[in-house]
């Protein structure tokens, strides 16, 4: 079918079949097809939407447009993804505690996209590791570590890149089948058998509303299901930062004290432990009664530690990051606290304004070509409910020099709301599955 035909079939709002939709990939992949053409197609799914089994046919598209990785491991090969927000770093531990249960993680992640971390920018902070090894290095640290988490390299679903690109200056981000699609291509491409869906909601969440994330979640898991991959999600709050740090250095410090015990944020720990769960269960490695002490068994052993030091050492890293992280890690030449005009407890928190506060240091991206700041951050994070003083800050803010420091105090301070506190959300807020 010509692609003006297919472009005019889908803005009357009929299916489109599984052939018409591979071939139309197959041009996008090629570049046979026109800017134009494919902004035309997305605008129209935007209006339109799809049916489950086109968005499937879209998505197993994308994932043949390049390389589809295959797996001979002992045990399941599972992942996890989140649709992002502030302070969530739980890829980093959870992980190597996935491994060390006896799962092999093949994480394809990705950089900061608007208010949100990266985390291969999180990575990035640490020494020597290298976000973008080739397959075979892949391959030998997802088995030698149980875990490797890199980049989306060149020949992994092309054609996600392209349309990415096209749809982020369209105003068609946001169509459900297209998100769908371009999550799930990757994960498909990169040979999963499992895969538990993090989708946000809140104040610092791309999906604000719960509505909104429960539809996402639902075309994920419905699409996922269809196209042969075992797939649940949970929606989780994010109407508070997860972590109590939020940048990139200061997120893989949070993370390395996670594993050690160092310190462990309860919601952090609740949101991790419940993914983890989840995927144990998803792979049958163990029960829902069992799942949570599995998992927490590899974290009081030091056998989750181990692992992600081991993927560490194995993608470049110093091979002493875990017991020496604070050593190697960049510093702010800054590092100072940030306290609430008056005393009081935090009622509510715009969340999504600390993540803005993070790029206003430099910790994130104006436009696609600046550089990062691996070094500058916030830490001690106030959730909501805390009580804030001159002893007890809103956040210490990590800073390259006094003017970023000043911007970001004073977004800070206008992102959080004093008063009578709220009962709280739970951290998981629904479960959603086939």
């Amino acid at each position: 079918m010509l692609p003006q035909e297919l472009i005019r079939k889908k803005r009357d709002g009929q299916l489109l079949t599984r052939d018409e939709v591979k071939d139309f990939i197959a041009g996008l992949t090629t570049g046979e097809i026109s800017e134009g053409q494919v902004a035309a197609f997305a605008m129209a799914v935007f209006f339109n939407g799809m049916e489950p089994q086109e968005a499937v046919g879209l998505t197993l598209a994308m994932r043949d447009s390049g390389t589809v990785l295959e797996w001979d491991m002992p045990g399941p090969v599972v992942d996890k993804h989140s649709t992002g927000g502030i302070g969530d770093n739980v890829s980093l531990m959870l992980a190597p505690i996935l491994a060390a249960c006896g799962c092999y993680v093949p994480m394809i992640s990705g950089r900061g996209l608007g208010h949100t971390g990266g985390t291969l920018d999180k990575l990035d902070s640490i020494p020597g590791y290298t976000t973008a090894p080739d397959i075979d290095l892949f391959r030998k640290v997802t088995r030698d570590a149980g875990c490797a988490i890199i980049g989306q390299t060149a020949d992994l679903a092309p054609a996600d890149k392209r349309l990415y690109g096209i749809r982020d200056v369209t105003a068609t981000v946001e169509s459900v089948p297209l998100i769908t699609a371009s999550i799930l291509s990757k994960k498909l491409a990169a040979g999963l058998q499992h895969l538990v869906m993090d989708v946000k909601c809140g104040s610092g969440a791309f999906m604000a509303k719960k509505k909104d994330a429960v539809t996402l979640a639902n075309s994920l898991v419905k699409v996922a299901n269809g196209a042969g991959l075992k797939t649940s999600a949970l929606i989780t709050d994010m109407d508070e930062p997860l972590a109590s740090a939020a940048g990139n250095a200061v997120e893989i410090k949070n993370a390395v004290d996670y594993l050690t015990g160092a310190h462990r944020d309860p919601r952090l720990h609740e949101v991790t432990l419940a993914l983890g769960a989840e995927l144990l269960v998803l792979a049958k490695i163990a029960t829902a009664k069992s799942a949570r002490a599995q998992l927490e068994k590899t974290l009081s052993t030091g056998e989750a530690a181990e692992r992600f030091q081991r993927m560490v050492s194995a993608l470049g890293g110093p091979h002493d990051f875990v017991e020496s992280a604070e050593k190697h890690l960049p510093k702010a030449p800054i590092i100072r606290a940030v306290h609430a005009a008056k005393s009081g407890k935090i009622a509510s928190i715009d969340t999504r304004a600390l993540g803005l506060a993070v790029i206003e240091l430099g910790g994130g991206r104006r436009v696609v070509s600046d550089k990062i700041d691996h070094a500058v951050g916030l830490t001690a994070l106030a959730g909501k409910a805390a009580a804030v003083d001159k002893s007890n800050p809103l956040a210490i803010i990590h800073a390259r020099d006094e003017a970023s420091f000043e911007r970001a105090q004073k977004i800070i301070r206008s992102a959080y709301v004093l008063g009578k506190p709220k009962r709280p959300t739970p951290c998981v807020i629904e479960r959603i599955a086939k």
